[in-house]
């Protein structure tokens, strides 16, 4: 891909502001910055963080700060046609921050507003899972709190130091209970899905998962399979780093094997440290549940094996995944793959697979250090973007909920004359956008009616997701896609496209 175009000169009126002691989360400023896009006579509006990546994002809307901002800021940037249309827009976002920030009706005023407030409430003997998604510099106090009454807790929020994700499992491990996370996107316990997870059905397998959209892939796999999960434990994608030692992902191990309702146990995970993964391993061959490793590796590279590797084990056929055929098309010999990712694990599933064929491929999240993007993410050749990496989503909404910054590089992708085969990933389910195949659909038909470009999708998701996989693939068919249920699959598919022999 090219880098973006020179900044606009702005035109009419604009407003830019930075507002201190302000913070909102990324999903509600997305949904003011929506709104109020749609008023008549705004020509731009950003309404977000002021982090490095949203600055930028300003800077190319001809709407940066005149001075230096500071990432706990609030960034209120505006153009419209005319004064009045600027004010009016104002207005609305001034309006919409002070809804949130009454937090509805004064009955609500009295509810606890930390984990360990909220937990004195209960009665000892109530079952509590905690639930933190705040700044992470605030998570780990709130995390404390629960661990401290003895409950398990979710750490949704990023950006939370090493040395203190060590520390809470430490203590989780010594008060017998469990952390997922920090970063943990996506669990299902007990068939409650909680972060981004998908519905699928119950059943025998459980899954400890230090990767959250490895997990959608692989429980929606098996739900197209008939079998299904008893639960989904994500550990936080550095729980298998040597940082960190696989300190959840033990203890999750331990919580399946004791589990009535769990018969075998899928690990699934990003490359892991090595010497974390041989102690992984030893840890769970003293256990009674069978466990799978669905860890990536150069040497294990497809998560829809592994799952495939349990039907068999299970003594079950395994399907043919669904799919919708794209146009009878190919690649102009010597074209690129360009990989658009709002999942790492999808993304490094994409990268294994692909380098061995294709060679070196340039990555945000690259397989060898020295084949980094950099910060313009922008290399001729072959390439692979994850979208959802803690670098592009601070201070913003993650792309599985806001595609903006994948569909401006779906448009670059086409204005750069590029000959390319473009793979993406669409994630469905809870919490993700309610219709990602509506405005994917319409960047794709610009992008095709510009230029010659193949578009293969890896849809995760099910039937019974909020979305509905047929609704979300026959409209992405529509558009020109092939579109598969298998990420591994979409992927050869498009090393087909592009004539690589495999």
């Amino acid at each position: 891909m090219t880098a973006a175009p020179a900044p606009p000169v702005p035109t009419g009126a604009r407003s830019v502001t930075l507002r201190s002691g302000v913070y909102a989360d990324s999903v509600k400023l997305m949904q003011v910055s929506r709104d109020v896009a749609a008023r008549d006579g705004v020509t731009a509006v950003l309404v977000a963080m002021a982090t490095p990546l949203n600055l930028e994002l300003a800077a190319g809307m001809g709407l940066a700060p005149d001075g230096p901002a500071a990432p706990d800021q609030l960034l209120v940037a505006i153009g419209a046609t005319d004064d009045d249309a600027l004010a009016d827009a104002v207005a609305a976002v001034d309006a919409a921050l002070a809804a949130r920030e009454r937090g509805g009706t004064s009955a609500e005023a009295s509810v606890a507003r930390t984990i360990g407030a909220g937990l004195a409430e209960l009665p000892p003997e109530a079952s509590a899972l905690a639930i933190v998604s705040t700044p992470g510099q605030y998570a780990v106090a709130e995390a404390a709190d629960a661990i401290a009454a003895g409950r398990s807790v979710l750490v949704f929020s990023d950006g939370v130091p090493v040395e203190h994700e060590v520390a809470l499992k430490q203590a989780a491990r010594a008060a017998g209970v469990l952390v997922m996370g920090p970063d943990c996107g996506t669990a299902i316990v007990s068939g409650l899905a909680l972060g981004f997870a998908n519905v699928v059905r119950r059943g025998p397998v459980g899954l400890v998962a230090a990767s959250g959209t490895g997990a959608q892939q692989v429980s929606c796999l098996l739900d197209m399979a008939g079998v299904g999960v008893s639960h989904v434990i994500g550990v936080g994608g550095r729980d298998l780093s040597a940082a960190v030692g696989g300190l959840a992902t033990l203890d999750a191990l331990a919580a399946l094997d004791a589990d009535p309702g769990t018969e075998r146990v899928l690990l699934v995970s990003k490359p892991p440290a090595a010497s974390v993964a041989a102690a992984v391993a030893d840890a769970a061959g003293t256990l009674s549940v069978p466990v799978r490793s669905a860890a990536l590796s150069p040497s294990a590279p497809d998560l829809t094996a592994a799952v495939e590797a349990v039907l068999a084990d299970m003594g079950l056929d395994v399907p043919v995944w669904p799919s919708r055929p794209g146009p009878a098309e190919a690649a102009v010999p010597g074209s690129a793959l360009k990989g658009l990712y709002s999942g790492g694990t999808l993304a490094d599933e994409a990268m294994l697979l692909a380098a061995p064929v294709l060679g070196d491929v340039r990555s945000n999240i690259p397989l060898r250090p020295e084949l980094d993007l950099g910060t313009d993410l922008s290399a001729p050749g072959h390439v692979v973007i994850d979208f959802g990496d803690d670098a592009l989503t601070a201070g913003r909404a993650h792309p599985m909920i806001d595609p903006t910054l994948r569909l401006e590089a779906v448009d670059r992708l086409a204005a750069s004359g590029e000959q390319a085969v473009l793979l993406m990933d669409v994630v469905l389910g809870h919490g993700a956008d309610p219709d990602p195949a509506a405005s994917l659909a319409a960047a794709l038909g610009a992008a095709r009616s510009r230029t010659q470009l193949p578009v293969v999708v890896a849809l995760v998701g099910t039937d019974a997701d909020p979305q509905g996989w047929s609704r979300q693939a026959d409209a992405l068919a529509a558009a020109g896609a092939a579109v598969f249920a298998s990420n591994a699959v979409a992927v050869r598919y498009a090393l087909d496209l592009l004539g690589a022999a495999r």
